[in-house]
């Protein structure tokens, strides 16, 4: 789809509708549409759907909405990843990293087929400047789910504190094909036109 066309058509399809579709959510978040992505996310949505309102919420500066989805995700089951995951991201918004850790593991230990789980461990792993470890989460979370633009951005930026210029190279590129609308756009070009420079 090209970018023309994928403008047209989220401005042409009503949010609600979008707000159904986590792959749709998805795009509006890399698109810096935050603001778009709140709006249209109803109680009972998706839990993707939940996880990326709540990281808008965060992008938006409304940490205590962010918790409040985290936690609606959290009351899930013990067993069930995505209140996992939703334990891990609230605990990480509360400064409380050890747990998250705890959390975001279990998570990728009971779902390792799903990407969320270890882009959750990764943003964790991030927090606590393990980069080659957070790198390594991103990089199965965009394997596992290789249009997860985000993934790709954090992979890029683990790689590139852990000095894998080739490997972060990979992923911003992939990210630039993947969210040409991102806000963090004009970063990643500058850190490529910098590495590429030396």
């Amino acid at each position: 789809m090209t970018k023309a066309i994928r403008t047209a058509f989220l401005i042409l399809v009503p949010a609600t509708v979008l707000a159904q579709d986590p792959a749709q959510v998805q795009k509006l978040f890399e698109a810096g549409k935050y603001q778009q992505v709140v709006e249209a996310t109803r109680a009972e949505a998706d839990p993707a759907v939940l996880y990326t309102a709540a990281q808008s919420h965060q992008k938006l500066g409304s940490v205590d909405r962010a918790v409040e989805l985290y936690g609606r995700l959290a009351e899930r089951s013990d067993n069930d990843p995505w209140g996992l995951i939703g334990r891990s991201a609230r605990q990480l918004v509360q400064d409380d990293t050890n747990g998250a850790l705890e959390s975001a593991k279990r998570a990728v230990s009971i779902a390792s087929n799903l990407p969320e789980a270890h882009y959750q461990l990764g943003l964790v792993l991030a927090k606590l400047q393990q980069w080659r470890d957070a790198a390594a989460a991103f990089d199965r979370a965009s394997e596992l789910n290789p249009s997860l633009a985000y993934a790709h951005y954090y992979g890029g930026m683990m790689h590139y504190r852990a000095n894998r210029p080739d490997r972060m190279a990979n992923h911003f590129e992939e990210f630039l094909k993947l969210a040409p609308d991102a806000p963090e756009r004009p970063e990643v070009t500058q850190i490529m036109r910098t590495v590429r420079g030396r």
